[in-house]
Parts: C-alpha cells; sequence; structure tokens
C-alpha cells in the first residue's frame, strides 16, 4: 500500500509548502488535506494558490481532502451556527453546510484530487430517519458538483448511530447512492471492531483512516508510539492487506505536544506496519 498521510496532524498551525516538503523527505506518496479553516483555508485563495503551484513540480500528491467540519477557525467555538452537519434536518442549516462543502471542493479546480471525505452526521448523532432523508438530498446535490470536478465522495465510519458499517450500508441501499467507503481503523474500534467493520465496509473501501486509541476516546493516537492505544495491529494489518490494491495506508494523526519530531515518527510507524508478517511464524 502506498504511504499516506493527512494534514490533521498540523490542524492547528497554518498549513505551508515548508510542512509538505518535509511530507515529502519522509517518504510520503500522497497526501489528505483536512479541511480546518485555521490549518487550510479553503476561502484563501492566495493559500490554496501558492499550494497548487508546488504541487505542480512536485511528486508528492494531493490524494483527498476531508470535508470541513465546522465554518469557522476555531472548532466550532463561534457557535451552533458553525457546525456542518449534511444529515442536519433544518432545511436553512442543512443549506449553509452544503455550500460550505462546495467551497472546499473547489480546490479540485487548483489542485486536483480524487476523493472527498465525508462524515453522515456529528459525532454522537442519534439515529432518525429524517436525518437519512437529509443527507440523501445533501449528497445528491455534492455528489454532483464533486463529480463536475473530478472528485468522488467517501462516505467514513464515525461514532455516531448513523456511520457505523451497517448503517451506512443501509443508507446505500434505501437510497441508491453508489459511494465508496473511506475505513477509519480507529472508529471501528470504537464501534464494532475492527475486524467485523472492515469485513462489512471491505468492498467499497477507496481510502483508510489509521490512528490507535484506547477502544473508548478517539485520540488519534502514533500506532505504537502512542501510550494508551491498545489496536491489535497485526490483525488489522493483515486484513487491510486483503484488499490493499484498492487503497493507501492513510495515517490521520493527532499532534503530540512532547514528540519533538512527528515526521521521523510517521515514518517509523509507516515502517513498523509494513514489517507486520502476512503470519506468525513458530
Amino acid at each position: 500500500m502506498e504511504r499516506a498521510l493527512s494534514s490533521h496532524l498540523v490542524v492547528n498551525h497554518r498549513m505551508t509548502v515548508a510542512w509538505l516538503d518535509r511530507v515529502l523527505e519522509a517518504g510520503v506518496n500522497l497526501v489528505e488535506f483536512f479541511c480546518a479553516r485555521q490549518s487550510l483555508d479553503y476561502r484563501d485563495h492566495a493559500q490554496i494558490g501558492e499550494l497548487g503551484h508546488w504541487f505542480r513540480d512536485c511528486p508528492l500528491k494531493l490524494h483527498s481532502i476531508h470535508s470541513p467540519m465546522y465554518s469557522d477557525d476555531c472548532w466550532g467555538r463561534t457557535g451552533p451556527q458553525s457546525v456542518i452537519n449534511i444529515a442536519d434536518v433544518n432545511k436553512m442549516a442543512r443549506r449553509s453546510s452544503v455550500d460550505e462543502i462546495k467551497r472546499a471542493l473547489e480546490i479540485a479546480e487548483v489542485i486536483p484530487f480524487r476523493y472527498m471525505i465525508q462524515h453522515l452526521g456529528v459525532g454522537g448523532e442519534e439515529y432518525d430517519d429524517r436525518k437519512l432523508d437529509a443527507a440523501f438530498s445533501s449528497l445528491e446535490e455534492l455528489n454532483v458538483f464533486a463529480r463536475q470536478r473530478g472528485v468522488d465522495i467517501l462516505l467514513e465510519n464515525i461514532p455516531n448511530r448513523l456511520s457505523s458499517a451497517e448503517r451506512l450500508l443501509y443508507f446505500l441501499g434505501i437510497t441508491h447512492l453508489d459511494n465508496k467507503f473511506c475505513f477509519d481503523v480507529g472508529h471501528a474500534h470504537i464501534m464494532g471492531g475492527v475486524e467485523r467493520e472492515f469485513d462489512l465496509m471491505k468492498d467499497r473501501i477507496r481510502s483508510t483512516h489509521i490512528h490507535d486509541n484506547d477502544g473508548t476516546n478517539d485520540i488519534h493516537l502514533f500506532p505504537k508510539f502512542g501510550e494508551g492505544g491498545n489496536i491489535d495491529w497485526k490483525t488489522a494489518i493483515r486484513q487491510l492487506r486483503t484488499r490493499e490494491r484498492q487503497y493507501p495506508l492513510l495515517l490521520e494523526l493527532r499532534e503530540a505536544p512532547t514528540m519533538a519530531q512527528p515526521l521521523d515518527k510517521v515514518r517509523q510507524v509507516f515502517d513498523y506496519l509494513e514489517a507486520i508478517p502476512n503470519q506468525d511464524y513458530e
């Protein structure tokens, strides 16, 4: 699997070409932009233009973007109106969310990429049939807008009542949408378990999010190097390899304040995961 990295690692810092240079030096092939305006301001034509100029002459490629979760630049602290939720049953709020996601998709007009990762609802969202109707209306419009720009929208399994593997498959079954999946290993660990969630989603997986946690909290730890993580990486990696031609190995990590050289650790995480044998030997 190709090595890929999400800019979630620098989500609290403005993303620059200098950081991308270091990502390339770390041996990464693909990158995912995490669309949080304090880091990557998709509304800022100057920032997007500078990044686009850098990508034109670089072997590092933009694989995907993560759809924005808030319209502000401070994790939604400006108020509930900043929360982006395509499953919102309030039509005006949903309309605002769709418009904001379209702004992020316009990055593809400057920097081509293949996928956008999208949540159904927000963290902890409760199930409601009306929310599925709202999400369907949103995705119908967003799918058209994205495909006009050469982008496919991938639905991600996240910890809520709309987005388990079973619920995502149910949603696609009743709506007849053909969206594929981004399989988040850390979220699967919190929900139904990595093995079970992967088995349900595997046919439609086109990208991944790789990170560790304690089975309860979504803390995006570095596999092997993050204290408190307990995912069985031997089993997880062996499962992922059964479909390895479908997706890259994409790390979505949280910055660790005590980690002096996080990109050095990123390289070590890839080395560790790739060194896991396909079977145990006695």
